[in-house]
């Protein structure tokens, strides 16, 4: 007969800390900690199935928690054939105990736990591929993040000494720009200051251009190409949002409803209620940042436009696609322009955003599962 051992595995870049579980003893045994290499983790392995009677009838279920490492150490461990779990945080059991309470041998424990009892979701794993376009698309967000920090740094810095741009007149375009290459101070150093953070500006700029060239040129791999074709259909999502979702979801199967969906990207609402008193919270926000922080930014545009109105860009984007997947994004288009214009009339513009990124959410797995009709 078969024994399944649960491996929890409290991992850090330098250390993890193990343990094992047996279901029939329902006991932890086993607790160590070692160098944080795969070589170890093999050898913790053989060196606990070396203490039963039969070490070929022993299999081991191995899991740690979704953090710094990444699929690294998932990928290293299913390639020397050992069966290996992603947990998300967000779903594991706890107790109140568990908050109370905590360090690594602990924690080891309870993983192994969730391990046998089957009380967490594991998180998917994308291929190498997915994975390595999901990093390029994060850095190309990441030099776009310090490109606001920038902006900010020189309007501070004008402010600080007494040049304010004209507020009726939009920044950072052609004429802005001018006008900060033309302004003057008492003293050469500040010149000299300013010329350097528009400096560090434009590289910037360059760099998200080029970035943004090769997200393109990624879009059109035949592995993501009708995949962005049929996204890109969406008002607000243009390439570089559709290719994250078609990276970093993989297949949109694997929700099997659309309420699923929305809630992998942390977009459904809390709840705390008791009794006959019902307390509805914020969004979860327990799931995937990046792609929720992405469909937000795409709501955004939802409170321009007249309801039905299309832009150049999305008849562009749209040419190529089959009638019936045009008039399903059409159709959402159209129900959330009106959506929005009524929940901003009695709500904040980012509580009308978040829904309709919710509601975006599900429109999305609609098209991508071919439920248009």
């Amino acid at each position: 007969m078969t024994s399944i051992i649960y491996i929890g595995m409290d991992v850090h870049t330098t250390s993890y800390s193990v343990c094992a579980y047996s279901m029939e003893s329902q006991s932890v045994f086993a607790e160590t900690s070692f160098t944080a290499t795969a070589e170890n983790v093999e050898a913790y392995l053989n060196s606990v199935s070396g203490g039963f009677e039969k070490p070929e009838e022993v299999k081991f279920v191995c899991g740690y928690e979704a953090g710094c490492l990444g699929y690294s150490l998932y990928r290293e461990l299913t390639a020397r054939g050992i069966d290996c779990r992603i947990m998300a945080p967000s779903t594991m059991a706890s107790t109140p105990l568990d908050n109370r309470k905590k360090n690594d041998r602990l924690d080891a424990q309870r993983i192994a736990k969730c391990l046998a009892y089957g009380t967490y979701k594991s998180v998917y794993v994308t291929d190498e591929q997915d994975d390595a376009v999901k990093e390029y698309i994060r850095m190309r967000d990441d030099a776009n993040a310090e490109l606001k920090r920038v902006k900010q740094q020189i309007t501070a810095f004008c402010t600080r000494h007494g040049q304010v741009y004209d507020g009726s007149k939009r920044k950072w375009t052609k004429q802005h720009r001018e006008w900060l290459k033309k302004m003057t101070f008492n003293h050469l150093m500040l010149r000299e200051t300013l010329d350097e953070y528009l400096l560090r500006l434009e590289q910037i700029e360059e760099k998200l251009a080029y970035y943004d060239r090769r997200i393109e040129e990624m879009a059109q791999d035949e592995r993501y190409s009708e995949q962005v074709k049929k996204l890109g259909c969406f008002k607000g999502v243009a390439t570089h949002t559709a290719l994250s979702f078609a990276a970093e979801v993989g297949d949109f199967k694997r929700f099997p409803t659309a309420a699923h969906f929305a809630s992998y990207l942390g977009l459904t609402p809390g709840e705390h209620s008791s009794g006959n008193s019902r307390n509805t919270l914020g969004i979860t926000k327990a799931g995937n940042t990046h792609l929720r922080s992405l469909l937000v930014e795409s709501a955004q545009c939802y409170n321009r436009g007249a309801v039905g109105q299309k832009s150049a860009a999305m008849k562009t984007r749209q040419k190529g696609n089959s009638e019936a997947i045009i008039q399903y994004a059409d159709r959402a288009s159209i129900r959330l322009r009106r959506k929005y214009i009524r929940l901003s009339t009695h709500s904040h513009s980012n509580i009308a955003k978040v829904a309709i990124a919710r509601e975006l959410a599900c429109f999305i797995w609609g098209m991508m599962t071919d439920h248009i009709s």
